[in-house]
């Protein structure tokens, strides 16, 4: 089983590579079943059997809340039991909804698990069609696979490479510059001053709070440090930063259970961190071969006690040889099985840190491009957006909204070194009619007033509806309007928009349909000119409500910007402090 991570737009490309490369008929994607949990099956035999949903549904609530909740677990309650045994209809229900739960309702197609095999897949387990698939699925869940003798490959798709692919183009757009991201120095000082201010907001792995807390204390200065701590910023080895924290800055003494383990835990100044020191360290002060310490690594993660107990005798004797006493061995040895509970992979931990370390090296040297790309990645999440933009604004960077002249079809950033917001992320307007007005603007120059963008305009591509959209998130407030002239009714009734959509339609066809005159010569087809309607402007509520409809968060400022005195001077936590976690908060003060 092989968890391989590829940024969201490469993915398809890689299942389309991996059929090309071993063979349709080698290869599959995954069979889910969907399964009837107590409280469904409950409502659905209500359903069936016609009992009034009001007592279908005090059934089902009083079965306890859990994924493997059973309704005979439900049974040892004893107001469910009551009600059972007083109700005919409960019972009936009942006796059909146990025999029900946990079969399986439905099936589906695991999301990104693919099957490889050496020969036709058909030979060794059995195959099925989905209508949702490309590909044929095989019949059995996948840890079921695994055991078929198959491998089992999880193609991800990590959202932060795809904002790292954005970020090197909007560089290499802007700049012209092209940057090999996993060619750059990891000794860069503007990263780890980033690092040591806990300005780790919109970075992979490092931009909780908690973690945030911890940075600001730990002041990085080394690779070694960003993995350290992306493995300890966990439940149970939570406990040791402090130790960590204190021993790199010189506060705690570093001590090592003995001096051969020096060599080992000298990057984690003395502490048990990583899965593969417990390896090392039973090789080295045991004499264990790498297959045994690994046998060792698993026992101890998996607590499986009769593995761990065997090896324990041999771990002393073998300690024994390199001069280690018994007593001290069995100590190592209790220390080591304690951090095996909880030991981090630190190939894992290494490889996301550096990936981690990346994000902040493009927020330290391109602050702009890559807050864009985080921003155009998080579009469907208000919270996240806002929360973004929040830093943005800490940096002093400008979040512009869209505009006609200037936006591309996903977030960019301007000659100013503003972020300006993208025509296709606008609900409604989509790729195409974004394109379509990017392509007319790059070819004849820029939009002149709000008569030219419509005289240039195809109205195939960019529809009423786009239109609309464009108009409300202010994508013309920079032609010389307001975007309350673009909704404004005339005497009749008749909103400006589709006047003025009428009317250039009206223009175009003409202009197309030109006739040549008895001379030879083409008629000067002219293109009148629509006076915009005087009318009062959208205040800022009008103008966030709509906002928030066409973009997904607010453009022009927040509701709360009249309390922004109040929250900066008064307040003392953020939401989102909460959210991280009052335990993290916490445990972040011990220093």
């Amino acid at each position: 089983d092989i968890d391989v991570d590829f940024d969201d737009y490469g993915r398809d490309s890689v299942i389309e590579y991996v059929i090309n490369q071993y063979g349709a008929d080698k290869v599959s994607q995954i069979i889910t079943f969907g399964k009837l949990g107590a409280k469904s099956s409950i409502r659905d035999v209500a359903r069936v059997m016609g009992v009034e949903l009001s007592l279908s549904n005090r059934i089902a609530k009083m079965v306890p809340e859990g994924p493997k909740v059973t309704l005979d677990d439900a049974m040892r309650n004893k107001d469910f039991e009551e009600l059972y045994n007083s109700n005919p209809d409960v019972k009936k229900v009942v006796d059909i909804a146990r025999t029900l739960d946990g079969n399986v309702r439905s099936t589906g197609v695991h999301a990104c698990g693919v099957i490889i095999g050496k020969e036709d897949l058909s030979n060794y387990v059995p195959m099925a069609r989905a209508k949702d698939s490309i590909l044929p699925l095989v019949q059995y869940e996948g840890s079921i696979v695994e055991k078929a003798g198959l491998l089992k490959m999880d193609f991800l798709g990590l959202k932060t490479l795809s904002i790292i692919k954005d970020a090197l183009d909007l560089i290499k757009e802007r700049y012209n510059k092209s940057i090999d991201i996993d060619t750059i120095s990891l000794e860069d000082e503007k990263t780890y001053k980033l690092y040591q201010k806990g300005e780790t907001i919109g970075t992979f792995q490092f931009e909780s709070e908690g973690m945030r807390s911890w940075l600001k204390k730990l002041k990085p200065t080394h690779i070694e440090d960003l993995i350290a701590m992306n493995a300890l910023f966990r439940p149970g080895p939570m406990g040791f930063i402090p130790n960590f924290i204190a021993r790199k800055h010189g506060i705690e003494k570093v001590e090592y259970p003995h001096k051969l383990a020096e060599q080992v835990l000298q990057d984690t100044y003395g502490i048990m961190i990583y899965q593969e020191q417990i390896m090392l360290l039973s090789q080295r002060l045991a004499n264990f071969t790498k297959g045994k310490a690994d046998e060792l690594r698993k026992a101890m993660g998996k607590k499986k006690m009769d593995i761990i107990d065997r090896l324990r005798g041999e771990f002393i004797e073998g300690s024994k040889t390199n001069g280690i006493e018994k007593a001290l061995a069995n100590e190592i040895y209790d220390t080591m099985a304690k951090f095996g509970e909880y030991g981090f992979n630190k190939s894992h931990s290494a490889a996301y840190t550096v990936l981690a370390y990346q994000t902040a090296w493009l927020k330290a040297n391109y602050p702009a491009e890559y807050m864009a790309a985080v921003l155009g990645h998080n579009l469907n999440d208000l919270k996240k957006v806002t929360f973004y933009i929040s830093e943005c604004r800490r940096m002093g960077i400008a979040v512009l909204g869209p505009d006609v002249n200037e936006s591309s079809l996903k977030f960019s950033v301007n000659k100013e070194y503003q972020i300006r917001f993208g025509l296709a992320a606008l609900k409604n307007v989509g790729e195409s009619a974004a394109q379509s007005i990017i392509d007319e603007r790059n070819a004849n120059g820029i939009y002149t007033d709000v008569n030219d963008f419509f005289k240039r305009n195809n109205f195939r591509n960019v529809n009423k509806r786009a239109l609309e959209s464009l108009a409300m998130g202010g994508s013309f407030d920079n032609l010389n309007s307001h975007r309350a002239q673009f909704f404004q009714t005339d005497m009749d009734g008749v909103v400006f928009l589709e006047k003025m959509i009428k009317h250039a339609s009206q223009m175009q066809e003409k202009m197309n349909s030109q006739q040549a005159s008895l001379f030879g010569e083409m008629e000067d087809a002219t293109f009148p000119v629509m006076e915009l309607p005087d009318c009062p402007r959208w205040n800022l509520d009008d103008k966030l409500v709509r906002e928030l409809d066409v973009a997904g968060f607010y453009i022009s400022g927040h509701p709360l910007d009249e309390f922004s005195n109040e929250v900066t001077h008064f307040s003392t936590h953020q939401i989102q402090e909460i959210a991280d976690g009052l335990e993290v908060m916490k445990v972040g003060t011990d220093l």
